[in-house]
């Protein structure tokens, strides 16, 4: 269930807190194709099924920024942030790809509130992103993620 924020006064309350989960997606080779031909990031651990098989890690995996690029999605089912006008992505401070994320798993990611300062219009917040992959001990992703939303 999301974190519902109304106005960015109420979002810099928030400070420090756990926002959420996201509902659990899998992560297919479809996506996985599909991302390889949007990057050109064609490399055999992604796209070679067979092949991958028999690599480090026992079958194909996601790319590492496929991971991350799911948070645009799965943010909208963690927090929603009302009385704004609009908001960006602005960057990422850290990013770490901690553990692969084998096709066919399914993932979720949970978000932590870092920080709020105020910016020209609007806010610039943190957020710390963890994705996880179901059965697996270990995030794969977790990511300081920088955003801005404008009253």
């Amino acid at each position: 269930m999301a974190t519902v924020v109304n106005g960015l006064d109420e979002l810099k309350t928030k400070v420090g807190e756990q926002l959420g989960w996201s509902e659990w997606v899998t992560v297919t080779q479809e996506q996985v194709q599909l991302f390889a031909d949007a990057t050109g990031d064609h490399q055999w651990i992604h796209l070679d099924v067979e092949r991958a098989k028999a690599g480090p890690f026992g079958g194909p995996i996601a790319h590492g920024y496929l991971t991350l690029s799911l948070a645009p999605a799965l943010m909208e089912q963690v927090l929603v942030l009302r009385g704004v006008s609009m908001g960006v992505n602005y960057g990422c401070n850290k990013v770490r790809f901690m553990a692969p994320v084998p096709v066919g798993a399914r993932v979720h990611m949970g978000a932590k509130l870092v920080s709020v300062d105020d910016v020209a219009g609007g806010v610039q917040y943190a957020v710390e992103l963890t994705f996880q992959t179901e059965g697996s001990d270990k995030p794969s992703c977790v990511a300081e993620c920088i955003y801005r939303a404008y009253a």
